[in-house]
């Protein structure tokens, strides 16, 4: 290569010999000064250091074919040529360089992380003994409830295991899973203090399941007697409770609208049976007012038998009568609903009343009340209930209203 540059050089710029003895003597640095090579001297002298300069590349002296550098051709006979001869750092077998590389990597002397990532490094052949019989991350079973967790934390579990037997509190003999404790000390403990299955009605006996059960044997008449007593008291909760329910379902308002259902049906038994009367659910003029209830009957009373309709109300006795002012002198009226789909066509039929006070009716009723009452009797002609829509679906609607304003009340 130098030869070839010197004689380009000769030819082509210094043609006459004089040049090239110029040439020849010039100072040149070394071909691989970029390398680091600090030589420096004439050209002629550039061939004979090439032949010894370290970093001129030359063939392996292993004859791998590989042009090294004389400064890496150590490194490269120790650790990169594929014909050099080394010892496994782990095995100390000694290989060829390939074989070298093919073999790392694969060494079962070689020390590695364990896979479970416990922390520990073992040698690469005794991996799988150490995941099954070592490695603190591997999964085990607990002995009591089968369920699977990692070596390290399976004592841990046990401390809580449901299934891990525990003494029982009543130090019977037979250990108890704990999950079963409560259903043992219930049903099975022979040590446990139960108390008699009466005691909810009174009973304070106590004592082993055996006692227990020759107690209740022999207690019959004495559990019988608690549970009669327990039935009486539930009863006159009941009735306390039906009374109260009762005084809350009260209508209080002065209004009643009373919906009378299976027309049809009640008005041919009117027909049939003489004196057949309806009569509504009482109710008050207010929370401590009068106590009133109408009646109706549909095939007439009196001057309206049998062509109209007749109602009525009448004064009930009170629990607060003794404070109201008698006699009842209060406007009373009585409203049948046209239910008409139009709400503006429909027509209802009012009417309404004053009480006289000299009336017996209106007096303070005795506990037995009057037994008509009064009102209407020719109220609505049956002729008039069938031209209009006063029943519809077999329902009729009659409101009982008494005057808001003329209530008298405590």
């Amino acid at each position: 290569m130098i030869k070839f540059i010197i004689s380009k050089i000769k030819k082509v710029i210094y043609p006459d010999p004089e040049s090239e003895k110029a040439i020849m003597g010039s100072v040149v640095y070394c071909i691989h000064h970029k390398e680091g090579c600090q030589w420096s001297d004439e050209l002629r002298k550039l061939k004979a250091h090439l032949n010894t300069c370290k970093h001129d590349a030359v063939l392996c002296a292993a004859h791998c074919g590989a042009m090294i550098p004389r400064v890496l051709m150590q490194d490269h006979l120790r650790y990169t040529c594929p014909r050099r001869r080394a010892n496994c750092e782990h095995c100390h077998t000694e290989f060829s360089g390939s074989a070298l590389e093919e073999h790392q990597g694969n060494c079962g002397h070689e020390p590695i992380y364990c896979e479970n990532k416990c922390g520990a490094k073992v040698q690469r052949r005794h991996t799988q003994q150490h995941l099954q019989q070592h490695c603190s991350k591997r999964l085990v079973p607990c002995r009591h409830c089968g369920q699977k967790y990692t070596q390290d934390t399976v004592c841990a579990h046990g401390e809580g295991c449901a299934r891990a037997p525990v003494p029982c509190p009543q130090r019977c003999a037979a250990p108890v899973p704990r999950d079963l404790l409560d259903a043992h000390l219930r049903d099975h403990c022979t040590a446990a203090a139960l108390p008699c299955s009466f005691r909810d009605a009174g009973c304070r006996f106590k004592g082993s399941r055996q006692a227990v059960e020759r107690h209740t044997e022999e207690s019959c008449a004495q559990h019988l007697c608690l549970v009669s007593a327990v039935a009486a008291r539930q009863a006159r909760q009941l009735d306390a409770l039906r009374a109260a329910v009762a005084r809350l379902s009260l209508n209080c308002t002065g209004a009643l609208v009373w919906r009378i259902a299976d027309w049809t049906a009640k008005m041919a038994e009117a027909k049939c049976k003489d004196g057949v009367e309806l009569v509504s659910p009482a109710f008050y003029t207010s929370q401590y007012g009068y106590k009133l209830q109408a009646s109706l009957f549909l095939n007439g009373n009196g001057a309206g038998e049998s062509t109209h309709m007749s109602v009525y109300i009448k004064i009930l006795p009170g629990e607060y009568d003794a404070l109201l002012r008698w006699p009842f002198a209060h406007t009373v009226s009585f409203t049948l609903f046209d239910q008409s789909s139009s709400p503006d066509r429909a027509c209802n039929i009012v009417e309404s009343f004053v009480p006289d006070p000299t009336w017996k009716n209106f007096q303070r009723p005795s506990k037995e009340p009057d037994a008509l009452g009064f009102g209407f009797p020719r109220f609505v002609s049956h002729e008039m209930l069938k031209k209009r829509n006063f029943v519809k679906d077999d329902i009729m609607f009659l409101r009982v209203k008494v005057d808001p304003s003329k209530i008298v009340a405590v």
